[in-house]
């Protein structure tokens, strides 16, 4: 067996009502509070208990996946407020934003030093400050990843921020937050999660510890989807909540793979939203993949435990991602082509795609052939 280490959150705190444990932790950390936030009621409740506390804050909503003019000026009106601890209690999108901003806020130099592919890609060179992170979509696992994605529009790519001390002081995830979620977000965040235990198990760096995470994670997160598609649940909510963690402690300490390598050039240069796009190249990735590993004679036994975990789920015959992919489709999300990506520049995407650095976790390298090919199954 390989020896393998393990990266996560300084402590992770899970459970429904967890979410008012923030305040006390926050402000133990730090007095003048930059918080990230996006539209939940959770976060007026967060910020006016940071206020009795005596604590100063600075809200910042955040709208859309982070760009980096939006988190320049961000770090700018951070480090201008002399900012001590950086808050989020959003989606992905939020939570990315303030965990970049937890990282450069102390930092000599901006975003383009530090970021991945179109920047220097160079380590930090100051302690990030401390970070708490309380999602309310069940779906990125950006709590307890140490990366920030970031939109570079000027490139046309999404790219990370990467540091092992980005990873949050504190990761609080309270399912309650999600309740309020609609279906829309659900549908996509759920299916984000659901790729995000797929793609470790079968990633080539997947290790002993991400494998128990996912086992447990991929059947329970497709039921729990399903369920929720179907009719509002606390348990399914609880169990994509979880499935979500799971999702972000698996890909932090295994990678991801090409359905991750796709969907950061995909969103940098559509700007489709990054669960949508996952949820829509998954059936066509697994294909890719299977394909792949087949034809070189691997070994088959994970995309047939994958495949058999979503025929259980679905509870039918035939095929099981063709059965994935109907289903996705009767539950309304688009095609690539709807969310505006064009047939044309499916071989520029494709070449793009291969440097992402999420491809280096896939279980087969794909040569250009195929990643054409899945990129056309999903338009």
């Amino acid at each position: 067996m390989s020896g393998f280490d393990i990266l996560t959150a300084g402590r992770v705190s899970f459970g429904r009502g967890r979410a008012s444990e923030a305040a006390g932790a926050i402000h133990a950390r730090g007095t003048r509070v930059l918080l990230l936030r996006g539209g939940h009621a959770g976060a007026d409740r967060l910020a006016a208990e940071l206020r009795a506390r005596g604590a100063t804050v600075e809200e910042i909503r955040q709208a859309g996946e982070p760009l980096i003019d939006d988190l320049d000026a961000v770090v700018a009106r951070g480090r201008e407020s002399r900012i001590d601890v950086v808050a989020a209690l959003g989606g992905g999108s939020a939570i990315d934003m303030a965990k970049a901003a937890a990282a450069l806020i102390p930092a000599p130099g901006g975003a383009m030093r530090h970021l991945e592919v179109v920047g220097e890609g160079r380590p930090l060179e100051a302690a990030p400050l401390p970070f708490v992170a309380l999602p309310t979509t069940a779906g990125t696992g950006a709590e307890v990843t140490k990366n920030a994605v970031i939109g570079v529009p000027s490139h046309g790519r999404k790219v990370s921020l990467r540091d092992d001390r980005m990873l949050a002081d504190l990761a609080i995830v309270d399912p309650a937050l999600t309740d309020a979620a609609p279906r829309g977000v659900t549908l996509a965040s759920g299916l984000d999660a659901v790729t995000q235990v797929i793609e470790p198990y079968l990633s080539c760096r997947a290790t002993p510890f991400t494998d128990a995470l996912c086992r447990d994670a991929i059947p329970r997160g497709l039921a729990a989807l399903m369920r929720l598609m179907r009719q509002e649940s606390e348990t399914a909510r609880d169990d994509l909540a979880l499935t979500s963690l799971f999702g972000g402690l698996a890909l932090a300490n295994a990678g991801l793979g090409a359905v991750h390598g796709f969907a950061g050039v995909l969103g940098g240069r559509v700007g489709a939203p990054h669960g949508a796009l996952c949820g829509r190249l998954l059936p066509g990735v697994l294909r890719a993949n299977a394909r792949a590993v087949a034809g070189q004679g691997g070994d088959m036994t994970r995309h047939h435990e994958v495949a058999g975990w979503i025929a259980a789920a679905l509870g039918e015959g035939g095929d099981p991602l063709d059965a994935l992919e109907a289903w996705i489709d009767g539950c309304g999300l688009p095609r690539l082509g709807a969310m505006g990506v064009p047939a044309a520049e499916i071989p520029d995407l494709a070449e793009a795609s291969r440097a992402s650095s999420s491809m280096r976790g896939n279980p087969v390298e794909l040569p250009l052939a195929a990643l054409e090919a899945a990129l056309r199954d999903s338009l």
